[in-house]
């Protein structure tokens, strides 16, 4: 099994930049558990380097052969990036998809992103398929795999479903570790956009109680992934003291492996702010540059650095260090040396820059 190479997390930014931001942020968050490459991927990716005819050649094969799974997965990553602004591209995938569906509900590619259908740009078709889920969700017993799947499916555009769906599931496997995380993640993403405080901090500590379960359930290598969303929602719900706990475990985890740049960077933003809420600026401005210091990772190159810190310590006045800051984001952050511009030129100013959502990060 290979992690994700920045080339896969950059098709994926080529899509979603026509995108709202938030729907940016769903991404990362449903793999933030690490974005991992294995066959299905491989065969959704090399579908979006297929040419038109070599595409129709695939489609003529799954008229004569419509159980080929293969095919049909190499034909959604040909068509999910072309979905949103070519309606014959959506109503392809849409057709794969209800297939699918219909057909082979446990297929992985069902879980991934290339099957999602946007409810808004293709109303009709996500219709069409929201029913055929309902059709094997109504049954009394469904398959793990297809409760994983259409959880999943249904992520973006019915939470409410997939919270459902998620809880039916964990009922009947209560030592999995999968519902509680992705129940983690649903509570997460139901933040983005909350103004209400109040409502935050309670969203914030569902998402924290369910991670918590899935981390006690999950096995070594697993748990370091999941600090980096332990530590946040802790803080974000209050919990000062677990959140500094799982944020010093990511600066103590002895990894080389991707995950270890996302560590440091996060780790240390995260003892930042709460140094900061507790007036220690000096020891803020240092967890500052100590983030900056990560040597990186696909999502940080891709997605960028955290920005909470550094906004925090504006409204503080501190700008020399928030300008440091960006001169080391630099190093690992390619992609956005022209916002860090920008971002620059507000700050000396004497503004507070709109980070967009790199304050979520």
């Amino acid at each position: 099994m290979m992690f994700w190479p920045l080339y896969a997390l950059l098709r994926i930014v080529f899509v979603l930049e026509s995108l709202t931001m938030n729907t940016v942020l769903l991404f990362c968050l449903l793999f933030a558990g690490g974005f991992v490459l294995d066959d299905v991927h491989g065969l959704a990716m090399k579908g979006g380097e297929l040419s038109a005819t070599e595409a129709a050649s695939i489609e003529k094969s799954v008229e004569a052969t419509p159980d080929d799974i293969n095919a049909r997965t190499k034909l959604l990553g040909y068509y999910w990036r072309k979905a949103i602004s070519d309606p014959a591209a959506g109503a392809s995938q849409v057709k794969h998809v209800l297939w699918l569906v219909n057909n082979a509900p446990k297929s992985e590619v069902l879980g991934l992103p290339y099957s999602q259908v946007h409810s808004h740009s293709n109303p009709e078709g996500y219709a069409a398929i929201k029913k055929a889920w309902q059709v094997h969700l109504e049954k009394e017993s469904v398959d793990l795999a297809i409760l994983k799947n259409s959880s999943k499916w249904f992520l973006q555009y019915d939470r409410a479903l997939a919270g459902e769906i998620l809880n039916r599931g964990r009922e009947i496997t209560e030592d999995e570790p999968y519902w509680d995380r992705e129940l983690g993640h649903l509570y997460s993403l139901d933040m983005i956009g909350v103004d209400s405080k109040k409502k935050r901090r309670e969203l914030a500590a569902k998402a924290f109680e369910h991670f918590e379960i899935a981390y006690e359930l999950s096995t070594e290598e697993s748990r370091d992934s999941m600090l980096q969303s332990m530590a946040r929602t802790a803080l974000a719900a209050g919990k000062t003291e677990e959140a500094k706990k799982y944020a010093q475990k990511m600066l103590t985890q002895q990894t080389n492996d991707w995950n270890s740049g996302n560590n440091v960077h996060h780790g240390n933003s995260i003892l930042g702010r709460i140094a900061l809420a507790d007036n220690d600026i000096d020891e803020a401005k240092r967890r500052l540059l100590a983030a900056g210091e990560t040597k990186g990772s696909p999502q940080l190159g891709s997605f960028g650095p955290s920005m909470a810190l550094a906004k925090e310590l504006l409204e503080k006045g501190e700008t020399k260090v928030v300008l440091e800051y960006f001169e080391l984001c630099r190093e690992f952050w390619g992609m956005g040396k022209e916002q860090l511009d920008r971002w620059s030129v507000v700050v000396k100013s004497g503004k507070i820059p709109s980070f967009g959502s790199n304050i979520n990060r």
